[in-house]
């Protein structure tokens, strides 16, 4: 099993349902060194999933007084081949300790100067 954390869109369940075929259970946790910024999205299929024209995108900062809220999932190797499938071209996927010691996956952004 792998470790995804969501501050955006895939913790809306029209996305979970979409993407995984299921509902995911998640806990609260926080992603330090990271603040939000917003993409525009112009894929379709994601704008049809997500209802969303922009979506918030994780920016690393290496701030320790930035945080960014949101919950770690538990999923498949599989389900996170199909969260890859989901995000845009403005995503990258990292692996990241999170607040609470887990090391999970997140979908994060290019580094803004």
């Amino acid at each position: 099993m792998e470790n995804l954390f969501s501050y955006g869109t895939l913790q809306l369940e029209s996305v979970q349902e979409s993407s995984f075929g299921r509902l995911l259970k998640g806990a609260k946790d926080t992603l330090v060194g990271y603040k939000l910024e917003d993409t525009l999205i112009e894929d379709e299929a994601v704008l049809a999933t997500s209802g969303l024209a922009h979506h918030p995108i994780a920016i690393y900062t290496g701030s320790k007084s930035d945080e960014i809220e949101g919950k770690v999932f538990e999923i498949t190797e599989d389900e996170l081949k199909k969260a890859d499938e989901y995000e845009v071209s403005q995503y990258s996927r990292a692996q990241v300790i999170l607040k609470s010691g887990k090391k999970a996956w997140v979908y994060v952004g290019e580094i803004t100067k």
